[in-house]
């Protein structure tokens, strides 16, 4: 049966194992060449984070898959009220699955158990989650379902591990005497984390703390841009993309073509551009009252976009205080898909939120340049 609203009624997260400071990173994903990165005090002088979460021992053995990242988080989401058996549609986003083909959102649900549902797989980086519970919104809104749980997951430190880079670098010192990874390689080393967020929607507000959806926009601007970053893949001298599967199997480690990479140049150009665009078009079409917003929720990658972001909006006229924003790039890290919901749930958790209070989401995706927004009501 269709319905007028749809809200959120929980937020849970999955952080695994403890935080890790900066000057442990190399502990967990090791040393490139049997020596400490000197792009890793360049990076985490600009990005902000002072602590991140991996599902990793030290020395690099794996304690969880992002499947099990993710059904962690679904799973405390679960209770008398609601059990895995009403559960009715499952939809999950990442950027770094534990395999080409199940979907993610299969392994899952495998994990999960509880009865046949439907559900549905979001690859692409950072907007994968917002894309997914857009998915659970329109599903929830149209009748299809009565409820959906959305979740954002990671496991970005396995595809980072030293032992992945070294055939590259061990090809560059037989053609070079002073060999150094290209930092659009060992950029995102120092940038990305782990862990898992998830939200449950319903057609009825629940719990103490109800949020209704009122709209979710996104927008890709893909058709203006070329790859910016990516993973399995290499670009040519003229930014073309070319897949895993053109590159001999000697090619992937000696490539490194299996690492997460980033155009750091096309970044800082587009990145901000775009995402002050789409701001504007949304606000305008949404006849969106700023001064009605109460928290704004961006996520950072990276602290470096901060000022950028706050002075590109408030000279297109989107003027949001610094003092309503709301992050936790510095504690948690940057964990692509699941970082939205991550402070969310901390907003919701630690801030006294007042019924008709306004919450505004913006997430932006470098991957070839995505974005979502997504506005919330307290209820």
């Amino acid at each position: 049966m269709r319905t007028d609203s749809v809200y959120i009624t929980g937020i849970s997260k999955y952080l695994p194992n403890q935080a890790v400071e900066n000057d442990a990173m190399e502990d967990y994903l090791g040393v490139i060449n049997g020596k400490s990165s000197r792009t890793k005090t360049i990076v985490l002088r600009n990005n902000g984070i002072s602590s991140r979460y991996y599902a990793l021992e030290k020395g690099g053995a794996p304690t969880h898959t992002n499947a099990e990242l993710a059904a962690a988080a679904v799973e405390a989401l679960f209770d008398a009220r609601f059990t895995p058996s009403d559960l009715q549609l499952l939809a999950c986003g990442t950027a770094s699955p534990d395999q080409l083909v199940p979907s993610h959102a299969a392994m899952v649900h495998g994990l999960l158990g509880g009865a046949p549902i439907e559900i549905a797989s979001f690859a692409g980086s950072c907007c994968a989650s917002v894309q997914a519970m857009k998915l659970g919104h329109m599903s929830v809104l149209s009748g299809n379902t009565s409820n959906a749980i959305c979740v954002g997951s990671e496991m970005l430190s396995h595809w980072m591990l030293a032992k992945f880079f070294q055939k590259e670098m061990d090809r560059e010192q037989l053609l070079n005497a002073s060999p150094m990874l290209s930092f659009d390689k060992e950029f995102l080393r120092w940038m990305l984390s782990d862990g898992a967020a998830a939200i449950r929607l319903e057609n009825k507000p629940a719990g103490d703390l109800p949020l209704k959806i009122e709209w979710i926009d996104t927008r890709s601007y893909a058709n203006e841009n070329k790859t910016c970053m990516y993973v399995g893949a290499e670009k040519d001298k003229q930014g073309e993309l070319h897949g895993w599967s053109t590159y001999a199997p000697d090619d992937w480690l000696a490539k490194s073509i299996f690492s997460v990479k980033q155009d750091t140049r096309l970044l800082g150009d587009r990145i901000v551009k775009h995402g002050i665009q789409f701001a504007k078009d949304v606000v305008k079409a949404r006849a969106l009252d700023m001064d009605s917003i109460d928290y704004f929720l961006p996520h950072l990658s990276s602290e470096l976009f901060r000022r950028p972001i706050y002075e590109g909006m408030r000279d297109a006229g989107i003027h949001l205080p610094m003092e309503k924003w709301f992050t936790n790039l510095a504690s948690v890290g940057n964990v692509a898909t699941a970082s939205f919901i991550l402070m969310l749930e901390e907003l919701a958790r630690t801030k006294p939120l007042k019924s008709g209070q306004r919450i505004l989401i913006f997430v932006p995706e470098s991957a070839r340049f995505s974005y979502g927004v997504a506005l919330l009501t307290v209820c």
